[in-house]
């Protein structure tokens, strides 16, 4: 062992320190369970402070004849039927709970006046179901997590970077990491362990995400201790994301710019929807209203930087003020642009995995006994289409059944059997990428990766397009065998993209493969050269390593939803 190795011993370890991973722990504090929470990021600046849009329940605050049932059947309707009906049942039905929660540990929602916690409409919602805080309400759900699990004496590690999980026999003993800043190594063992570490939408050109998260960190984890990965291609492209500064490449535009009245126009000049969508214009769904941008873009009629216009100056600035402070305070900073004055640039940005770790439908278990997944981490609740503003609920409720599900696990174990061989060979890879001094540059590589994911597997894509993707990704994984890690005083950064990169090459394997092999459209996934449904595609696609990937059916919606499913009017509504 390494004379610099912290070894810690807990009941459960939680790996990834945003919403899921934050419920979760405070779910097991509660529960009077020993707990421990992992991340390679400051926790308040967590993923999950970005979401600006809001939380789903049918609380029917604001509309009385809503239902959890109605709920599921438009998560359902809009997934274009790729989710787990079961997925969504819990997740519906557990929403007011997860509201509950949330105002016990003191979240200030927005209210009526008098009392009511006001709700409003989003995308595909039959009635007005989202809760919020003005447009910061992932940021303040993720400081009153953090309250609360500080009241309860959580311990959180922050800036651990997590290389490997534990496993042996098929059953999880813990993981294996480094400090970021002074490159200790960290052996935590853990009776369970639940993986909350987010997405991959890193690995494409523009994405929501901040550097150096949501670089496929959960599916490579999962996959290398046994786990498999369900629907990776399905990846949410969000209309409106920022194309300048370069550093700052894919922030969102909230898509309540459009609610409140934004007009989108090509570079000519042109309001393009009235193309793609006549009826609802810029009030379309938000894999239609991308798909129209790139579309406008990719024939040539997109801006010299390769975006579309967004305009909302004509909009009372009253309102903009009031309804969009987050969008004029960004544009501000960022691009010194008044947007009650100018439009604003933008294109389709990389947002959401709506793919994610198999898990169980009722738990979230996964392949691997004591390893669970929750969060965007985890599949099976937004199949080919995200319905706005279920991904904060979603948090909330699984990370309460998985807390519990962990914490019996725990206490039932009557003895815990490691591996040094597992721990060697963890403690083998960092040391040899130390070690690596090859000519190849880790940040050239993910810029590589990046590309690559852009131009053959962004929002449209076809077979000779993901062929050749596949090919140029080998090159890249060739390529890696080369690469040199160099640490300094600045800490172990290096060593992180390293990760990061071997992360974001798998990611990326399974979205191709998988996105070869759904040869129709549905939802976010678009083939040219297969532009309807196809019936006998209404399954989900398993990916378990290279070139292996199955088919899994969809169990059948119940009768109670199955009768609430319709097409829903989206006027006047935000499609956050």
């Amino acid at each position: 062992m390494h004379a610099s190795e912290h070894r810690i011993a807990t009941s459960v370890l939680i790996i990834g320190t945003g919403g899921s991973g934050l419920r979760a722990a405070i779910e097991l504090a509660e529960r009077g369970v020993d707990v421990l929470a992992v991340g390679k990021r400051p926790k308040a600046d967590a993923h999950t402070s970005l979401a600006a849009g809001g939380i789903n329940a049918a609380l029917a605050t604001m509309d009385p004849e809503d239902t959890w049932q109605q709920h599921a059947a438009d998560t359902l309707k809009e997934s274009y039927l790729l989710a787990n009906p079961e997925t969504v049942r819990i997740v519906a039905q557990g929403a007011a709970r997860g509201i509950e929660d949330l105002e016990r540990y003191g979240m200030p929602f927005a209210r009526e006046q008098d009392g009511r916690i006001s709700q409003r409409f989003f995308g595909a919602h039959t009635y007005r179901r989202t809760a919020y805080a003005g447009d910061y309400t992932g940021l303040e759900i993720q400081r009153t997590l953090i309250n609360r699990a500080t009241q309860l004496g959580v311990p959180i590690l922050d800036s651990v970077y997590i290389t490997r999980l534990l496993v042996r026999d098929n059953a999880v003993f813990g993981a294996y990491g480094f400090d970021l800043t002074d490159g200790s190594r960290y052996v935590i063992h853990a009776d369970a362990v639940i993986l909350a570490a987010g997405g991959h939408t890193r690995i494409w050109r523009r994405t929501s995400s901040r550097r150096d998260e949501n670089t496929g960190d959960s599916f490579r984890l999962a996959v290398l201790a046994g786990c498999r990965i369900r629907d990776p291609e399905l990846v949410q492209f969000h209309p409106s994301g920022l194309i300048s500064p370069e550093n700052a490449a894919g922030t969102l535009v909230s898509e309540a710019a459009r609610g409140e009245g934004g007009i989108l126009r090509n570079h000519l000049g042109e309001r393009f929807m009235s193309r793609y969508d006549p009826e609802r214009m810029e009030l379309s769904t938000r894999d239609r209203v991308s798909l129209a941008a790139y579309t406008e873009i990719k024939e040539g009629r997109g801006t010299p930087d390769g975006g579309v216009w967004l305009d909302v100056s004509h909009l009372p600035r009253q309102t903009i003020m009031t309804r969009l402070p987050r969008v004029y305070q960004t544009l501000l900073e960022l691009q010194m642009l008044d947007i009650t004055q100018q439009p604003i640039e933008i294109a389709p940005t990389a947002h959401y995995s709506m793919g994610g770790v198999w898990v169980r439908a009722e738990d979230h278990g996964t392949d691997v006994e004591g390893l669970w997944a929750i969060g965007e981490a985890a599949s099976g609740l937004h199949g080919a289409n995200r319905l706005g503003g279920n991904s904060l609920i979603e948090l909330l409720v699984f990370g309460r059944i998985v807390g519990q599900a962990a914490a019996e696990y725990s206490a039932g174990l009557d003895a815990q059997r490691r591996s040094a061989e597992a721990l060697g060979a963890a403690r083998a890879e960092v040391d040899e990428l130390l070690a690596a001094d090859g000519p190849e540059n880790v940040r050239a590589l993910q810029r590589a990766v990046r590309d690559i994911m852009t131009e053959h597997a962004g929002v449209v894509r076809d077979e000779s397009g993901l062929r050749k993707g596949l090919a140029e990704l080998s090159a890249v994984e060739d390529r890696m065998a080369e690469i040199g890690v160099h640490p300094d005083i600045a800490g172990f950064q290096d060593l992180a993209h390293a990760f990061d990169l071997k992360s974001a090459v798998l990611a990326a394997r399974a979205t191709i493969e998988t996105a070869l092999e759904r040869r129709e459209t549905r939802g976010c996934h678009n083939r040219s050269d297969y532009p309807e449904l196809d019936p006998s595609l209404q399954v989900n696609l398993v990916w378990s390593g290279p070139g292996q990937v199955e088919r899994q059916a969809i169990p059948p919606v119940p009768d109670e939803i199955a009768g609430l499913m319709r097409e829903v009017s989206t006027v006047g509504k935000l499609v956050e």
